[in-house]
């Protein structure tokens, strides 16, 4: 993502447009599988340079480039069956969203770039995001679901 965005952002300053989509996941957001620990943090970081990029932008006055961040949560493919070490198949994951429904989302960013900044392909999982770090114990949250569900395997 960073070497994509610097090609394309010097080209949309050249442009004075364009627009950026990053995908996250939710798991950058709020780090509920501790199995897929370093995907997290990966995408934790595509959030903070996504952030920066933006804001840069936003303050070097080039307003017609649109930066969006988005984030879906768990998918149905069959991610987890070719991710590093395994893991589940992600359409069997309660909660998956068909590929449909989050490309529609994606192409709705795409065409309305001035209104997509941060964008989740569900409503709940913002919610979740603000509840997560607006908690005032964030150790009673990650006692709770989705925390308890997606955890390490035992040793």
């Amino acid at each position: 993502a960073l070497f994509g965005m610097q090609v394309a952002v010097e080209y949309f300053k050249e442009q004075k447009a364009g627009q950026v989509i990053n995908v996250s996941s939710m798991l950058g957001r709020v780090p509920f599988a501790s199995f897929r620990a370093a995907y997290s943090a990966s995408k934790a970081a595509l959030n903070s340079l996504t952030t920066n990029v933006r804001v840069d932008l936003q303050n070097q006055g080039f307003a017609g480039i649109h930066v969006c961040l988005f984030t879906p949560g768990v998918v149905a493919t069959d991610f987890g069956l070719n991710a590093v070490h395994g893991g589940p198949d992600n359409r069997t994951l309660p909660n998956a969203q068909p590929v449909e429904e989050v490309a529609d989302l994606l192409a709705a960013a795409i065409e309305d770039p001035a209104a997509s900044v941060d964008v989740y392909s569900r409503a709940s999982y913002k919610a979740m995001v603000v509840g997560y770090y607006a908690a005032e114990d964030v150790r009673a949250v990650e006692r709770q679901p989705p925390f308890t569900t997606f955890t390490s395997p035992k040793p």
